[in-house]
């Protein structure tokens, strides 16, 4: 499994497994059975309100685990994190991360000086950004000198935001993908589907090879044992330059799923 290398000179795994809006009392059956099958990075979020069932889920497996700090606790990071821990059973998670910038709060700088702190006492070995634009990028790190190690964003082959990408890249951020297979919709796109009848994958499996070719981060979730297994069989999926440049062409500016971090 391959593994990114954070500007903090951490490593991390490429490939994790997303639990967004999977119920607190169905999750920790997924994450184990993610586990089991060979998955290294879970990602939750204080937001998904199932990081008790994640932390069952993850026993004492040495496993990367993310978790998220809301709008609500952006003036309380430590405390944030305190309450995550308690319900991940962790005394310290891998990637913490301010999970919008949420600029109307106004406190989105004061946030990030919270995780560095909690950088520096170890209660979060990584620090990260998700959904942040390179405006709220350039405040962050103007104020404090330190640049994130993750932004986790909105990507898949119809929503590519290159020029976040472009920023990431420059500055040494990683950029994590969520909502990787564009909910879904993506899956039917007739281009995609005729990519996975020639290389012999799913749809699915297709879509996740090219972030992983991208040099991309990335989280799909999955529910269902079947998906969790063909999500992991994604790394042995090898697509072409031509390929490549046939999904990157499915870019749409206008194609964003989720809220605009400038407004939410």
């Amino acid at each position: 499994m391959t593994d990114l290398t954070l500007n903090d000179g951490r490593s991390m795994p490429q490939l994790g497994l997303g639990t967004y809006q999977i119920p607190d009392s169905q999750v920790a059956p997924v994450v184990r059975a993610g586990i089991d099958l060979g998955f290294r990075l879970i990602d939750t979020a204080a937001l998904y309100h199932n990081e008790r069932g994640v932390g069952d889920g993850l026993g004492h497996d040495d496993v990367w685990v993310t978790t998220k700090l809301w709008h609500d606790q952006h003036g309380d990071a430590e405390g944030a994190l305190d309450a995550s821990l308690a319900l991940l059973g962790r005394e310290a998670v891998d990637l913490y991360l301010i999970h919008w910038p949420h600029p109307a709060g106004g406190k989105f700088v004061e946030a990030w000086k919270g995780l560095v702190a909690l950088r520096e006492v170890g209660k979060a070995r990584s620090i990260g950004v998700s959904n942040f634009l390179p405006e709220h990028l350039d405040a962050i790190v103007e104020a404090t000198g330190v640049t994130p190690a993750v932004n986790q964003i909105e990507l898949h082959p119809t929503f590519q935001q290159r020029e976040v990408q472009a920023y990431n890249q420059a500055h040494g951020i990683v950029t994590q993908s969520w909502s990787p297979l564009g909910q879904g919709a993506t899956l039917k796109d007739e281009r995609i589907v005729a990519i996975a009848e020639r290389v012999g994958a799913t749809p699915a499996q297709v879509i996740i090879a090219w972030h992983l070719a991208k040099g991309l981060s990335v989280i799909p979730k999955a529910a269902d044992p079947d998906h969790l297994e063909s999500n992991w069989g994604a790394r042995n999926v090898r697509l072409s330059d031509a390929d490549i440049a046939a999904i990157d062409a499915m870019d749409d500016p206008d194609g964003r799923m989720g809220p605009d971090p400038r407004e939410l």
